[in-house]
Formats: C-alpha cells, sequence, structure tokens
C-alpha cells in the first residue's frame, strides 16, 4: 500500500511539473510575442468591417494608430497602483479611459495614462485641451477577463476594475453601434505637457517563475522516488 500511495503522489507531481514546464514554453513564447510586437511601427486601428472576425489575440500589444477627437467630458476610470519608477507619479490612482470619435464616425476607449487619486476629477487637473483631430499612437488591448477577487465596478462613480470599453462607453452616454471592442494604450510621447494623465503605462514586464515551479515539482518527486526506493530496500534487507 505504502507503493502504491507514493507511486500515485509520484504521478501527480511528475504531471504538476510537466504543467508548469508547458506554462513555462508558453509563458517564453508571450513575452517573445510581445517584445517582438511591440517595436513594430504604428498601423490603422482595426475598423468597424473588420470587428466581427476580430480576433483579438491577433492584434494584442500591437501599436495602432486612430485620428479624431476625444470627448474628455464622457471618461473613465480604472483604479490601478502603479509602482515607483523613473515616472512622475506612482502609487494609487486611475487610468483614464477617454473616448475617442474617430474621423470615420466610429469610437474607440483610449487609455491616455495614469493620474493620482487627488487628480481623479478631470477638474483637478488642467483642461484636455487636445488638438481637435488629434492623431493617437498607442498599443491594442483586448478586454480584461474578471475573476471572483475582482470587485464590482462602480458605475454610479463611474470607477471600474476591468477594463470593459463598451460598457464604459455606453455608461457615459455614448449611443452608437460602432464602440470599438478594443481599447488603445497610449504610448508615453501622449502625454500632455503638463504630465497628467502620465501616458506609456502598459506593464510589459510579465512575471515568469514557471522555471522555478518546474524545478520543485520535479525535485519533489524525485525526492519521493528516492525515500520509496529506501524504505523498500530497507524492508528487503530485513526481510
Amino acid at each position: 500500500m505504502v507503493v502504491l500511495a507514493a507511486a500515485v503522489l509520484f504521478a501527480i507531481l511528475a504531471a504538476l511539473g510537466t504543467w508548469q514546464l508547458n506554462r513555462l514554453q508558453w509563458k517564453n513564447a508571450m513575452i517573445a510575442q510581445v517584445d517582438t510586437r511591440t517595436k513594430l511601427a504604428p498601423a490603422p486601428a482595426p475598423s468597424p468591417d473588420l470587428w466581427a472576425d476580430l480576433n483579438h489575440d491577433d492584434y494584442e500589444y500591437l501599436p495602432v494608430k486612430v485620428t479624431g477627437c476625444f470627448l474628455h467630458d464622457k471618461e473613465a476610470h480604472i483604479y490601478t497602483v502603479l509602482k515607483r519608477g523613473k515616472s512622475a507619479y506612482f502609487g494609487s490612482g486611475f487610468l483614464v479611459m477617454t473616448p475617442l470619435v474617430t474621423d470615420e464616425g466610429w469610437t474607440v476607449m483610449v487609455n491616455r495614462g495614469f493620474v493620482p487619486n487627488k487628480f481623479r476629477d478631470p477638474a483637478s487637473r488642467p483642461a484636455g485641451s487636445s488638438p481637435s483631430p488629434v492623431t493617437i499612437e498607442g498599443l491594442f488591448r483586448k478586454n480584461q477577463s474578471r475573476n471572483a477577487f475582482t470587485p464590482q465596478d462602480d458605475l454610479s462613480k463611474n470607477i471600474w476594475y476591468t477594463r470593459d470599453p463598451v460598457k464604459m462607453a455606453l455608461n457615459a452616454g455614448i449611443a452608437s453601434d460602432r464602440i470599438a471592442p478594443f481599447s488603445i494604450d497610449a504610448f508615453a510621447s501622449m502625454t500632455p505637457p503638463d504630465g497628467l494623465p502620465q501616458a506609456g503605462q502598459t506593464r510589459l514586464h510579465f512575471p515568469n517563475n514557471h522555471l522555478q515551479y518546474v524545478l520543485t515539482w520535479y525535485g519533489l518527486a524525485l525526492a519521493l522516488a528516492g525515500v520509496v526506493f529506501a524504505f523498500v530496500r530497507s524492508r528487503r534487507r530485513q526481510g
């Protein structure tokens, strides 16, 4: 029974190690893909005629550009915590999501960047009077999925915890059947002269601890095999 139980446990540990090995390969490929995509020149963002068959994974983190006019009075705010870095602003705050009506007449939500808590109210920062029209360049971003730990969005206060551009636009009162099912993270070069919102805050560094987990699970499996081998050999000698 001891050997049988150990065999089952060994199979579980080995399976976990293999699972993490597959995750490691996937993560390495994803990091390489993002690194390659972000270095490309911006291309026109997908227009409405492409949305029905749009594979968001094929566009994620690709540089895109749009030209149009911002609706600054209809911005939404995604809660976030920005780590201390080279940027002037960090800590608890919000990503400012502002709808932009393109020259073609469709609307896309643009992540214009980070503002600290005290600057969430647009009235607390200089008016966002961008030239009209303005050309925005940034990274294509797909919607974020919600999990069991994600707080509920507070639509009454216009505070969000997930990236849902269509729902944001509709909540802001934009009545249109041509709201892009994606958003754009503006490049750092899109930051206004006054510094807010602080653009270019897309997180492009992804944690990759899978190799450590691979070694841990496989190591435990080998250690278990060694213990069982010693146990069986000891029992045979006693016998």
